[in-house]
């Protein structure tokens, strides 16, 4: 495990990057479309790590899906439900920790976190929890995207590593 040593998400930093992820709604869409490709309505679907929450939203948009999103930062928990309730749209955005999650095994046909994983103190255990949580006889399937902004969604991909 190691210790993140990098600027926590809470207060005055969170509502910034909220401000400035906001410019990259086009991806966020484009992301939930093709993330929602194959999904079945009423699927359960978890984003570890959403942020202000606009990926969760936009795929809350696109089907009947029981979306939600987990956070350790209570700021972003905060906008993220503020965000949704101005979309219209209803995703279960809770705080907690990725590698010790609140849900029971096999709850979700879908796990996504995108850009995340380089800011986690347990990396292995968040990628651990994301397998157990996953509804993998039913189909599931774990899709992580990282890096830089404008490579986003073109490097989200299927991960096998969680079966």
């Amino acid at each position: 495990m190691k210790a993140y040593k990098g600027i926590g998400m809470e207060g005055p930093i969170a509502k910034w990057y909220a401000k400035i992820t906001r410019n990259d709604m086009e991806e966020f869409k484009a992301l939930a479309r093709r993330m929602s490709d194959g999904l079945a309505p009423g699927a359960n679907v978890l984003e570890v790590a959403p942020g202000p929450g606009y990926f969760a939203i936009e795929l809350a948009k696109l089907g009947n899906y029981a979306v939600t999103g987990l956070d350790i930062s209570q700021t972003f928990v905060e906008i993220a439900r503020k965000n949704a309730r101005a979309a219209g749209v209803q995703v279960d955005f809770q705080r907690g920790d990725a590698a010790s999650m609140p849900f029971a095994d096999r709850s979700f046909h879908l796990v996504v976190c995108r850009a995340a994983f380089k800011n986690f103190t347990d990396p292995v255990g968040a990628l651990q929890e994301m397998g157990r949580v996953l509804a993998r006889r039913e189909g599931g399937h774990h899709r992580s995207a990282e890096g830089h902004a404008q490579r986003r969604d073109r490097c989200a991909r299927r991960s096998d590593a969680c079966r």
